[in-house]
């Protein structure tokens, strides 16, 4: 008989409901697993959409106040799907109550923030996971295992970006609920935090760790109206970054990202280049991986894409048939599995507040280099 892990969502949003449906489908797929998440209770200021929220997913109750989301006995994890200005100070709550936090990335606003927040979880104990999900996206998961298993030998390039097109016109608000994201002082920053900070979590886990970094950073449209207030304001994040950087193993590395690129909602692509062989990985195209190989005759050498079904691949073995593809809401379930998965067995679920505080240390010195137009140091 599963034992029940009780879950409190702060937060009703798109990543509300990619969580939500991730602990609905992990006991269906995962049935081994000890643990079994339990949707106690949504919390959201807004009581009108959070009750709605609450009986469309299936959770047992809902609150209006975070805090008392917190003092409740019947909550055992917190999943933090709010704007970034909201997490250390709920973080640091919720470990001090004793519960095990899922938090939504990047970690905080800045690297100080995420200290007290590391602070705060490794003094009280809990267990805790951020949200880069697409590590569990079993393509990137399989590149992970050849650079791992020597396949790709010494690493010489990495290049990644991330590019979206829906802030280009000028009528887009900042802040408020839809849009908050372009709001600095909900947000911290703009493509960085939102966007290369995937970018730069990937890289970290398949490459090791950027040790300095060159960027250069644009914010197109300059003044936007606030949602909130309905008055026209500075725009104070990022709409485009591109940056520069040196890895730990001598690799160079090559990132961009943008808002402003037309024709692309969400591409997401990442390009290794080694001694032996290289890799490449599409988000659109999430279930292939690209992979060629200097060691196949020159009769047959080129790239060769496989095709992510079947059951010896990361996380396949509990989906379809070979040849049936997975999507993006998968890579959450596997961060529920792995996190249940990792209670039974006392250990770490990666990316930990720690770990992604490394993130937010690339983030920050990005952030930096692309205000001062200087080599900044990781």
């Amino acid at each position: 008989m599963s034992e029940p892990i009780r879950i409190g969502m702060i937060g009703y949003g798109f990543m509300g409901r990619a969580h939500t449906n991730a602990y609905k489908r992990v006991p269906d797929f995962f049935p081994e697993l000890k643990y079994r998440p339990v949707l106690q209770a949504a919390c959201a200021r807004n009581e009108e959409k959070v009750k709605a929220f609450a009986e469309q997913w299936g959770y047992a109750s809902h609150e209006t106040d975070w805090r008392d989301l917190l003092k409740r006995d019947d909550i055992d994890a917190v999943d933090i799907c709010v704007p970034n200005n909201l997490h250390k100070e709920m973080a640091i709550a919720a470990a001090e109550a004793g519960k095990m936090i899922l938090c939504e990335k990047p970690l905080a606003m800045n690297v100080a923030e995420g200290k007290e927040m590391c602070d705060a979880i490794e003094k009280a104990g809990v267990a805790n996971t951020v949200w880069y999900n697409y590590r569990r996206i079993p393509a990137v998961s399989l590149a992970k295992q050849l650079i791992d298993d020597g396949r790709l030998g010494r690493i010489y390039h990495y290049r990644s970006n991330f590019l979206q097109d829906w802030t280009i016109s000028e009528d887009v608000p900042q802040g408020g609920a839809a849009t908050w994201r372009l709001d600095s002082a909900a947000a911290g920053s703009g493509v960085t935090g939102d966007l290369l900070a995937h970018c730069i979590d990937t890289a970290i886990w398949l490459n090791g760790s950027i040790v300095d970094v060159s960027a250069m950073t644009e914010t197109f449209v300059k003044q936007r109206l606030h949602a909130e207030t309905q008055q026209v304001q500075e725009v104070g994040i990022d709409d485009a970054c591109a940056f520069l950087c040196h890895f730990d193993n001598g690799s160079l590395g090559l990132f961009e990202s943008t808002r402003y690129a037309r024709g692309h909602k969400a591409l997401y692509t990442l390009e290794i280049n080694g001694e032996k062989a290289s890799l490449r990985w599409d988000l659109h195209d999430l279930n292939r991986l690209d992979f060629f190989e200097h060691a196949d005759g020159p009769e047959t050498r080129g790239w060769r894409t496989i095709h992510i079904t079947e059951g010896e691949m990361p996380y396949m073995d509990k989906w379809w048939v070979p040849g049936l593809c997975i999507g993006y809401e998968h890579s959450f379930v596997h961060q529920v599995a792995d996190f249940l998965k990792n209670l039974e067995s006392g250990q770490p679920t990666n990316p930990t507040f720690r770990d992604a505080l490394e993130t937010q240390a690339v983030c920050d010195a990005v952030l930096k280099s692309g205000a001062d137009r200087t080599w900044e140091t990781v």
